[in-house]
């Protein structure tokens, strides 16, 4: 049977097409909430990066991860990334961008 015939495999890809989608809201949503921090930081001339807060994100997310059995060091690298954009972000919108 040919691969793009495999009506298990258009099921997983179903799902994971269902995954990414929700993936991509929960990110949406988050920035939301980021912008809010970034402008409520700018208002009040606070650093655009909390290393402390950060550090426990990372670790949270690190136990989350070993709990969903979920490698903890690409759940670090995927949050890393995220708040490297929040920073980014929260930085424009100090400078007025």
């Amino acid at each position: 049977m040919a691969e793009t015939n495999d009506p298990q495999l258009q099921e997983f890809r179903d799902s994971i097409d269902n995954i990414d989608a929700a993936l991509i809201y929960l990110l949406s949503e988050r920035f939301k909430v980021t912008k809010k921090v970034g402008e409520l930081k700018a208002e009040r001339d606070y650093p655009a990066a909390d290393r402390e807060r950060e550090a426990e994100q990372i670790a949270r997310l690190r136990d989350l991860a070993k709990a969903a059995n979920l490698d903890p060091d690409f759940s670090e690298k995927i949050l890393e990334f995220i708040i490297a954009e929040v920073i980014r972000d929260h930085e424009k919108i100090k400078s007025g961008g």
